[in-house]
């Protein structure tokens, strides 16, 4: 499955068997604020969520932002990778 970028929205997609997974970010400077996880119910535990926010950060650290993690989810997916700490 493709993550894309969805810049009109501010916003990382993900599609799945059951519908759209998403992460929201807010751009402030030279930050990307992380403040939306979400996924289909039927597809919750299948990994969905950590491959959008990995690649979303990944692709955040390209365009040159750093992250704040500011959704619980993306708190968690910083702690357990503390290569994402800005």
């Amino acid at each position: 499955m493709t993550v894309t970028h969805n810049t009109a929205l501010n916003r990382y997609e993900l599609k799945t068997d059951h519908g759209l997974a998403i992460v929201v970010y807010h751009q402030q400077g030279d930050r990307r604020i992380f403040t939306h996880t979400e996924v289909p119910p039927a597809d919750e535990g299948r990994g969905h969520a950590s491959q959008l926010v990995k690649e979303a950060l990944d692709d955040t650290r390209r365009a040159g932002f750093k992250i704040e993690p500011a959704c619980s989810f993306v708190v968690a997916y910083v702690r357990r990778h503390p290569e994402y700490r800005d």
